[in-house]
């Protein structure tokens, strides 16, 4: 088998412990909150606890592949979360489960970027869309497998073992990064940015955790207003900084390029709606609709099957229509289906739910793997590393924003109709928030040059 399939066969192993872990932890979310005490809202800390933790150390997992090796970082990753899973697994309180997640998240911080960097190192840039397609075509059986397979194991067992899944496959993993991997390293790396990074770490740390405990009941006021006032200097601080450095731990002017500032900031925008939707959708129907985890799960799942069909069609798509009439035209059609969720009711035929869920992600599928690819069109060959950490942050950092709209938006809905818990009226304004959030992004595609990203396209 050539290289061009080898590695990305073996990047999409831990995509794929990645992307079934966090669907199979959505459909549960219900059942572990009454387990260790809470509300299913407030488990929002435990899935911002993860994405948090990979937007603070994904900026140092370029240079950490560049000085020790990507076969090394690999390895390392793999076993910070396979042991953060094990931790989730024997949580028995709030606290424990968010702080289980963060290593998880310092794990998959450095797999899924370093995994990236190692695809880009290794396919020539005219065959990066069929790449980027096949790393992402086995990595979608995890969703495929998760939301079932976590409502099965919830329902009949217990939710402690959906995170015992993650250690067979973070095995098979390892073994297979030991086998085939070259431990490539930079022949002379650039020295570690630690002030930036100090400075990345507060800016996003503040924000993002701040706005996720601002509407927890048992965080103060004060401690969130801080936390956001903290995040927003060190912000501007590494603003003003990453200008007069010369090798800053996230690339600031990588955004000069039309592509990867249509690619990161228009991805940021719509990973906002479409990240929400895993998180408001099974709390909708084992909350509002009565279903079991399971049923859920078997209803979610469509998701999943609509984006791995979309795969195999995307780079005949992108060659025949371009990167940006595509981006532009198939960001709405998809913004239409994430909001679509506010028309279900308990009456709905459950077919209407799992087509609706289909054809979305086709739409989702062909969008993200555009956006993920139209970033690297104008990057030069010594900038990946960088390139690679700035999109994988804000790709965190999207999703954790779009949860934390997502569970503003069921609480506004809830002060505003005066419940005291979720009901299936609560849901319909959530969903027409995260979807006009996603349809925002459509001006940032449609100002991309006519022959954007051309030469990943094979377009003449």
């Amino acid at each position: 088998m050539p290289r061009e399939r080898i590695v990305p066969f073996i990047v999409a192993v831990a995509l794929f412990m990645e992307n079934m872990d966090s669907t199979v932890i959505a459909t549960a979310l219900p059942a572990i909150a009454a387990d260790i005490g809470t509300s299913p809202i407030e488990l929002k800390l435990a899935i911002t606890s993860y994405l948090l933790a990979l937007a603070i150390f994904i900026p140092m997992s370029g240079w950490m592949a560049d000085r020790f090796g990507a076969r090394t970082i690999f390895r390392s990753a793999i076993v910070v979360f396979v042991v953060g899973s094990i931790l989730c697994a024997i949580s028995g309180a709030l606290w424990h489960f968010v702080l289980a997640r963060f290593l998880q998240g310092m794990g998959g911080a450095m797999m899924s970027p370093v995994g990236r960097l190692v695809l880009v190192r290794s396919v020539d840039k005219s065959r990066l869309v069929d790449a980027m397609a096949l790393v992402t075509l086995p990595a979608l059986i995890g969703p495929l497998l998760g939301p079932p397979l976590g409502g099965f194991i919830t329902t009949f067992a217990s939710w402690h073992w959906i995170f015992i899944i993650n250690v067979p496959i973070g095995v098979i993993g390892f073994a297979l990064v030991t086998a085939f991997v070259d431990n490539v390293k930079s022949d002379v790396p650039e020295p570690f940015d630690t002030a930036g990074m100090a400075l990345v770490a507060l800016g996003i740390g503040g924000l993002a955790f701040g706005a996720t405990v601002s509407t927890v009941e048992f965080v103060p006021t004060w401690v969130a207003a801080t936390l956001l006032g903290l995040g927003a200097v060190a912000t501007a601080a590494y603003v003003v900084y990453s200008r007069r450095v010369a090798n800053p731990v996230m690339d600031l002017t990588l955004f000069a390029l039309p592509t990867f500032r249509a690619g990161v900031a228009g991805g940021f925008l719509f990973r906002m709606g479409a990240g929400a939707l895993p998180f408001l959708m099974p709390l909708m129907l084992q909350i509002g609709f009565h279903m079991t985890p399971f049923e859920s799960g078997l209803v979610t799942f469509a998701t999943a099957i609509g984006a791995m069909v979309m795969k195999t069609l995307v780079p005949r798509i992108l060659r025949r229509f371009g990167f940006r009439a595509t981006m532009t035209v198939n960001a709405l059609l998809a913004a239409v289906t994430i909001g679509a969720p506010a028309l279900f009711t308990p009456a709905t035929p459950v077919w209407i739910m799992i087509a609706v869920l289909l054809v979305g992600g086709l739409f989702r599928s062909l969008q993200f793997t555009s956006v993920n690819t139209i970033a690297f069109a104008e990057v030069e060959p010594r900038r990946m590393s960088r390139a690679t950490s700035l999109t994988s942050v804000s790709q965190q950092l999207s999703v954790s924003a779009g949860v934390t709209v997502g569970a503003l938006a069921l609480e506004t809905a809830m002060a505003l109709r005066g419940d005291a818990a979720l009901s299936a009226a609560t849901f319909p304004p959530a969903f027409m928030t995260i979807a006009l959030l996603s349809a925002s992004a459509t001006l940032l595609f449609a100002l991309m040059p006519k022959d954007a990203g051309a030469e990943m396209a094979q377009r003449k």
